[in-house]
């Protein structure tokens, strides 16, 4: 299918390119979240990242396997690039009244308050990690990216990857370590919050 897929959205295929949305919108939604640790953020990144997809089409190989790596990467430039941006309007954000807000959106994500939750417990943490770091964090951890797929995502070695990610759940594990203050995390719910909450690799 991806290969089809591919070929028609080279060729510019409005059709073909609705399908790829369709297939992998969520998925570049939740990485955007991870990177961003903020919703309307992450709304912001998926729709630039498919503008850029199709500004991008004609790069695109023919060939291959799953459109995920590509656009998830095409995701994480995306977020770098609006960081910037992305600090300003969310500091904005935060000077505004909040209880409404999450009232309005208590509805909509009730389904999702668990993984919510255990992204908040570690958001700290991931902030003390170096970008790349984090960057590998979410494709490889959340994701599910395996390290070849991470690195074609990142356009970086394999080996790269694989170490970026060794020090990144190092830092984490010394980052979460209890001690003994109100609100640490403890053993068991550590382990769950940094391991794996993989999407699948379509």
């Amino acid at each position: 299918m991806d290969t089809n897929l591919r070929k028609r959205i080279r060729a510019g295929d409005h059709d073909a390119f609705g399908d790829l949305f369709d297939a992998y919108a969520r998925s570049v939604y939740n990485h955007a979240f991870r990177l961003t640790g903020d919703w309307a953020s992450a709304e912001d990144v998926v729709s630039l990242t498919f503008l850029d997809a199709w500004r991008l089409r004609e790069r695109l190989d023919e060939e291959g396997g799953s459109l995920r790596p590509w656009l998830l990467g095409i995701a994480t430039n995306v977020t770098r690039n609006t960081r910037r941006s992305a600090r300003r309007h969310v500091a904005a954000v935060a000077r505004l009244p909040r209880d409404e807000a999450v009232r309005d959106f208590a509805d909509e994500v009730a389904g999702r308050v668990d993984a919510t939750a255990q992204l908040a417990l570690v958001r700290t943490a991931l902030e003390r990690l170096r970008r790349p770091e984090r960057e590998v964090l979410a494709l490889c951890v959340w994701s599910g990216l395996d390290y070849r797929a991470a690195a074609e995502a990142l356009g970086v070695p394999v080996g790269t990857v694989r170490s970026r990610l060794f020090r990144a759940r190092t830092k984490l594990a010394k980052y979460m370590e209890p001690t003994g203050g109100r609100g640490q995390m403890k053993g068991d719910d550590r382990t769950t919050a940094v391991g794996p909450m993989r999407e699948g690799n379509r």
